[in-house]
């Protein structure tokens, strides 16, 4: 699906609940040196999703979320969004100082997408950056609460309202 929105997705607070004991199907991993509670629920969401989206990991898991996670969730490899290493470069938005630390995934999705549709769901996204998403109607920004991580309303409304291309009015 060349033409599908992409969905940027996080882990730790999104897949990887917050909560030491969450809701019940969730399994205990040892991976990296980290205890990671994973659901298979939430891989069979993502399956489902990948009707609809292109699935990419932004995640500080980097390339490690596709080799010790998507097997256990039943994913095949995604792209990767390098947030780990991020460098501010020329024409990224400005960013206020307090938003800088929760929101530095930011400017590494905007230049991944360049300027494709796409959808983010993560537990940390920048309360400004989802309002003004939503005068976008090529972007979906979700935020997760951390303890409870990734739910099916959440699967709901992505798929109610897939991003779509953007088209400024001619003036």
């Amino acid at each position: 699906m060349p033409d599908a929105p992409l969905l940027y997705i996080d882990v730790d607070g999104v897949l990887n609940p917050a909560d030491p004991y969450p809701a019940d199907g969730f399994r205990r991993h040892e991976l990296l040196g980290y205890e990671v509670l994973l659901s298979p629920v939430h891989g069979e969401w993502l399956r489902e999703l990948s009707g609809t989206y292109r699935l990419c990991w932004a995640t500080t898991w980097q390339e490690s979320a596709n080799e010790h996670l998507a097997p256990l969730l039943g994913l095949p490899e995604l792209p990767v969004v390098g947030v780990n290493r991020y460098v501010r470069q020329p024409g990224d938005p400005r960013t206020r100082l307090a938003e800088l630390f929760s929101g530095f995934k930011w400017a590494p999705i905007l230049r991944h997408a360049a300027g494709r549709p796409f959808a983010w769901i993560d537990d940390v996204i920048p309360p400004r950056l989802v309002r003004n998403s939503l005068l976008r109607p090529d972007r979906l920004l979700i935020p997760v609460d951390p303890h409870q991580g990734l739910e099916r309303h959440h699967v709901d409304r992505l798929l109610r309202r897939p991003p779509r291309a953007f088209r400024r009015p001619r003036h």
